[in-house]
């Protein structure tokens, strides 16, 4: 089944050809630097981390470039106001920002260029589409400017639709006094802007200044992929005016297609309305790593597909609390999934995987999560038709389990369905490894969300050890009175009490 994907540039669903036949190209806009990540950022890059992963695991030899904004008015305006110097503003808040996307077990890009390293780039391109009369300089109070001439790019709007003379109009309206001397059509955007002699900024063949947002990521995938790639990924945000932006001035330098296939993900809401930074209304990746399991903020995104739009629902109790109760369903399925394979791995012991006939029905879905999993990633990502196969696999390798008590008393079968378990534990990472779910050891999940959930309930583990112990005596004794009475009182608290041959354990609720 070939790989197929919904193209924004056409409005389509198409068949995936790249340019090289098993090479894939992969540019995604990364973020502007000048505070901390918020969720919505973390849905586009997980959508996208799903992508990469998926393109490889389907055999592509894919290179994702993921720049940085390390430059942006956004980042020296905050830099002025709180008093640091730019870069440093914008290196700490990336470091940050690295560590949220690796908590959400986003995978590190092949390339990630910063702007700020890429600023000789970015004025050779500027120069080159000087020459070729598809930009001008032009004189303003501060200094040297440099502008997009966007009519001498006749294909502009291609990307979103958009009619040029209804957009020149529009412009016009919104131009601040003064504005017309500077440009010589309103829609003209700045590629290079004068930052005055002492101001924040390189030194440039028009005099100190800084780059304009577009011309940036054009720049960094041409040095780092080429001048024209396959996939260039980003928010539906990012459509008008950025990446059709894009298109015009590395079309204008190269030539068309500056990308093949254009992939944008949708927003994310609070309130029906957009999440973003400029609205205040963001809710930070580490707002919500306080809260939930990073995995399961995960594994709230891929339960709806990357182009629709998904509420963020943020729940404030009367005591103050503040909860995401979608992302604490996420979570509860994610116990599920990590309780299985836990499930698995005891009744499987060491047995070896085998291709007995036991519980065939059980098998075949287990034989076939994987491809399941793929062929609906093959429809255009589609993670929620993916997570169902997840959950299909989970409910057989539960089935599994329960047979084995059965079968004791036939050591062939028995032995059969613990070899059918322990082959069902190894395919539950290859068919999660796709969505990149599931990449955590039991240990390492079941630690973390302990920690959390401990601390979220304001409750001490030595206490409920002790009841835990107190428990365990009054069984012994018989006394299943207060037996039953601690267990409810955990409960209670939120502690959920489970029984096995090694004892009693617990766990904390979601």
């Amino acid at each position: 089944m070939p790989v197929r994907l919904y193209n924004t540039l056409t409005q389509k669903l198409e068949d995936f050809v790249p340019m090289t036949a098993g090479e894939v190209k992969l540019y995604v806009c990364g973020i502007t630097t000048y505070d901390l990540a918020h969720a919505g950022h973390a849905r586009t890059y997980t959508t996208f981390d799903v992508l990469c992963r998926y393109l490889r695991a389907r055999g592509f030899r894919v290179t994702y470039c993921r720049n940085v904004t390390d430059v942006d008015d956004k980042i020296v305006e905050r830099a002025r106001t709180t008093g640091q110097e730019p870069l440093a503003l914008s290196q700490r808040m990336s470091e940050l920002a690295k560590e949220d996307l690796a908590a959400l077990g986003c995978l590190l890009p092949d390339v990630e260029p910063r702007v700020s390293t890429s600023i000789g780039d970015i004025i050779g391109l500027v120069e080159k589409l000087i020459a070729k009369g598809h930009a001008y300089v032009s004189e303003t109070p501060a200094g040297k400017d440099v502008y997009f001439a966007v009519r001498s790019f006749s294909a502009y709007g291609k990307l979103s639709r958009r009619n040029i003379d209804e957009l020149r109009a529009g412009a016009s309206e919104r131009l601040s006094a003064g504005a017309e001397d500077v440009k010589r059509d309103p829609l003209d955007f700045a590629l290079w802007k004068s930052s005055g002699a002492d101001a924040f900024g390189w030194d440039s063949p028009w005099g100190k200044g800084r780059p304009g947002w577009h011309i940036e990521c054009s720049a960094m995938a041409m040095r780092h992929l080429g001048e024209h790639i396959d996939i260039h990924c980003g928010g539906m945000d990012l459509i008008f005016p950025h990446h059709e932006n894009e298109i015009a001035q590395s079309e204008s330098n190269s030539g068309p297609e500056f990308a093949r296939y254009w992939l944008h993900g949708g927003f994310l809401e609070i309130d029906k309305e957009k999440m973003s930074k400029s609205l205040g209304n963001f809710v930070t990746i580490r707002d919500a790593r306080e809260r939930n399991d990073p995995e399961a903020l995960r594994y709230f995104f891929l339960g709806t597909h990357y182009r629709g739009p998904l509420s963020f629902d943020v729940d404030k109790k009367t005591d103050g609390r503040v909860t995401f109760p979608g992302v604490d369903e996420a979570e509860r399925r994610m116990d599920y999934l990590y309780s299985t394979l836990d499930a698995l791995v005891a009744a499987a012991e060491d047995h070896e995987p085998n291709d007995s006939n036991v519980l065939q029905g059980q098998a075949k879905i287990i034989d076939e999560a994987r491809n399941h999993v793929l062929e609906a990633l093959d429809r255009d990502l589609n993670t929620p038709q993916a997570l169902s196969v997840l959950a299909e696999m989970a409910k057989a390798a539960n089935e599994i389990v329960m047979q084995i008590p059965k079968m004791r008393r036939d050591p062939a079968k028995f032995g059969a369905v613990r070899g059918l378990a322990a082959k069902a534990a190894r395919a539950f990472g290859a068919a999660c490894a796709p969505l990149g779910l599931m990449q955590a050891t039991s240990d390492e999940y079941w630690s973390r969300t302990r920690a959390r959930r401990l601390m979220l309930r304001k409750l001490d583990a030595s206490m409920i050890d002790q009841k835990i112990v107190e428990r365990t005596e009054a069984r012994a004794a018989k006394d299943f009175a207060k037996a039953d009475a601690i267990r409810k009182e955990l409960t209670e608290l939120g502690v959920e009490v489970f029984d096995g041959t090694a004892g009693s354990g617990w766990r904390i609720s979601v």
